[in-house]
């Protein structure tokens, strides 16, 4: 049985996730421009028009069915085209235009985290990151912290603050892991040896295959995004 309370935080989720994800995509595109790349805006992409952006399958379904599952809500947009050829420099450039969506990412975790006074509460049984629940397994209006914090989510405004700094930070660590097509596959060839830089190209054409079994068939091989994720939250709250 669902809750009323779970429901809400599943909703509210995945309302910040699409935003959030239109701004990491766009920030490609737009550093990509900065650096002599208009692929993107070619392309009519560098728009926060969700319709130029939106993925049914990675930007709703996966979210949804990751969010009603009760695990980490991973997402994606349509990529936003960038053409390494056409950058001053292609090597360094295009290690900086992947870095730029997880790092708007954080920004705007961190602005909203700076921005809002959180009602905090304390609770011994706050040992982890995660929302409070009781004896009978209901969601109660705490988001623990860990260290025996957390955060006070009765008000709709501070559930949707919360929201948008736990997923902003989500998918930036999600973003960053070298797993073709994500953010980290980008930068990983930039420091390894060329015989081991073409043994992962070569690798990366079933990218997305492990990609998805990690996220429907060994969900627990990603418990670690959500362990960093409830680090970099007490830190910022």
């Amino acid at each position: 049985m669902i809750h009323s309370n779970e429901v809400l935080n599943v909703v509210l989720f995945l309302a910040v996730l699409l935003p959030s994800i239109i701004c990491h995509e766009v920030a490609h595109g737009w550093v990509a421009e900065r650096f002599g790349d208009p692929t993107a805006r070619d392309a009519g992409r560098i728009t926060l028009n969700p319709i130029r952006h939106i993925d049914p399958f990675g930007s709703v379904l996966v979210p949804g069915l990751m969010a009603f599952a009760g695990g980490p809500i991973f997402g994606w947009a349509k990529p936003v085209p960038v053409n390494p050829a056409r950058l001053r420099e292609p090597t360094p450039h295009m290690a900086i235009v992947a870095l730029a969506g997880p790092a708007t990412n954080l920004l705007l975790a961190f602005v909203v985290a700076m921005a809002v006074r959180w009602p905090m509460v304390t609770h011994p049984a706050c040992t982890g990151f995660g929302q409070l629940v009781d004896q009978a397994g209901r969601s109660l209006d705490t988001q623990c912290l860990g260290g025996g914090e957390g955060v006070l989510t009765g008000g709709l405004a501070t559930r949707i603050f919360l929201a948008v700094v736990v997923v902003n930070i989500v998918l930036a660590i999600f973003n960053l892991l070298p797993i073709p097509p994500l953010d980290g596959s980008r930068l990983l060839p930039l420091v390894l040896p060329e015989g081991a830089r073409i043994a992962y190209y070569r690798f990366s054409q079933y990218g997305i295959i492990i990609l998805f079994a990690l996220l429907f068939m060994f969900r627990g091989a990603l418990s670690f995004v959500w362990d960093w994720t409830g680090w970099i939250v007490g830190k910022i709250i």
